[in-house]
């Protein structure tokens, strides 16, 4: 099993290339199912989690193909993947490939939607929480279709096709508002969708399905409105940056005293994020093509967060915010509201001589002089980054444990913040 060495105490400096979207990514290759047509996207990253959702999509009929770099690309340019789903082979998701990745799962929308059947396998545990699916049954169960489980199967059926609702969703939630986007565009009639999710990745996606011919307004407000169409057909769209990739090492940049340009991404995706930096005492600032990060020379400020659903302060940045809190001048307290088990990071920043206590779903940071290299583990694809941000200001060797967290996520760490000086370097087993 992989490990990252670090040996901390270097500063941050250069340009850091920011990467297509995992987050926006994994649903709009998922998006191909709708069609018959080929989906192509552009931009997107080289990571994991979509290596494995391409076997799964395989699984369904859908064939894919990857462009080579034009010419002038650099390495860090994002694959070019023509996604064709001509004939769909099979409508059942097992669960040996939907356990490997949640949003696997999501697929029932659009098998739903253009088969009117799917036998999708419950997604199982996760470490970060339990996060259920009651949401996106609903949600169905609403546009008409019949669902029962069986043998830890959701089969579903819409006899005839779904219908457009109205739906209110009782809390919000990213992936059921992928799912009831996908599923009510193929529905006959008008679709409601309200407590809509309104994170970039939404949005995102529903500029691919506009493209692909539905009929979609609202996306990214609280209330999302579709007007079914009878097919969508292929198109062309890039997938839009990683903001939490920008937010992550923003921090870094932060935690090293660096001074970085993050290439290719835009701050209105983690406004809430960059603000929280700029109290801590970074200089965020917009480039041309891309955002400016510097922290200044007064050290880093305690800040309080408490995460939100967008335009709040992202729970996929809260670990990589501790890890920088740990380095404050005084006491931050980080609240997480979206996953009752996601401060499992907290014990190996501990292990790096942070000062953090828990109560309930509060963490309170108390800033330290100085942080030791160590041993640590990795937990989750977040977490796993956090201990990374921490190593990078550790005094001496920090080795990050389990690393295939990273890779899901994150795509050539190591060489992103090699080549701005840090000494990060991959120990393959």
């Amino acid at each position: 099993m992989d490990r990252i060495r670090i040996r901390g105490g270097n500063t941050l400096s250069g340009t850091i290339p920011i990467s297509g979207a995992k987050n926006a990514a994994l649903p709009l290759m998922i998006a191909s199912l709708l069609t018959d047509d080929t989906l192509t996207l552009e931009n997107v990253p080289h990571l994991a989690d979509v290596e494995q959702l391409i076997r799964i999509l395989g699984n369904h009929g859908v064939d894919y193909t990857v462009s080579g770099k034009r010419l002038g690309q650099s390495g860090a340019s994002g694959r070019t993947i023509h996604f064709t789903a001509r004939t769909i082979i099979d409508t059942t998701a097992p669960y040996e490939l939907v356990s490997k990745m949640r949003a696997s799962f999501w697929v029932i929308g659009p098998l739903l939607a253009r088969m009117h059947k799917a036998r999708v396998s419950l997604p199982g545990g996760c470490a970060i929480g339990t996060r259920p699916v009651d949401l996106f049954i609903e949600g169905l169960q609403a546009l008409g279709a019949t669902i029962d489980i069986e043998s830890g199967y959701i089969v579903a059926e819409a006899k005839g096709g779904l219908k457009g609702a109205r739906y209110r969703f009782p809390k919000v939630s990213v992936g059921a508002t992928h799912v009831m986007m996908m599923a009510a565009s193929l529905a006959k009639g008008e679709t409601l969708i309200e407590n809509a999710a309104r994170e970039p990745e939404v949005a995102d996606l529903a500029a691919c399905l506009n493209a692909m011919g539905a009929r979609i307004e609202g996306a990214g407000t609280s209330t999302i409105r579709i007007q079914g169409v009878e097919a969508l057909s292929g198109a062309r769209h890039r997938v839009l940056p990683d903001r939490i990739e920008t937010g992550t090492y923003a921090m870094a940049v932060a935690m090293t005293g660096g001074d970085v340009t993050l290439e290719g991404t835009r701050s209105d995706l983690l406004q809430s994020a960059l603000d929280a930096l700029r109290a801590a005492g970074a200089e965020v600032t917009d480039v041309a093509n891309g955002i400016h990060v510097r922290r200044n020379g007064n050290g880093l400020q305690p800040v309080d967060v408490v995460t939100d659903p967008f335009p709040g302060f992202p729970t996929d940045l809260q670990a990589q915010f501790m890890a920088l809190m740990t380095r404050s001048s005084g006491v931050s307290n980080i609240t997480e509201t979206i996953f009752e088990n996601r401060f499992m990071h907290v014990q190996e920043l501990v292990r790096l001589g942070a000062r953090i206590s828990l109560s309930g779903q509060v963490a309170r940071v108390e800033g330290v002089p100085r942080l030791a290299g160590a041993p640590v583990m990795a937990t989750d694809l977040r977490a796993s980054v956090s201990l990374v941000i921490a190593g990078l200001a550790a005094e001496g060797e920090t080795i990050v444990n389990r690393v295939y967290h990273l890779d899901r996520g994150f795509e050539r760490l190591e060489e992103k913040l090699g080549n701005c000086g840090a000494e990060v370097e991959r120990l393959s087993s």
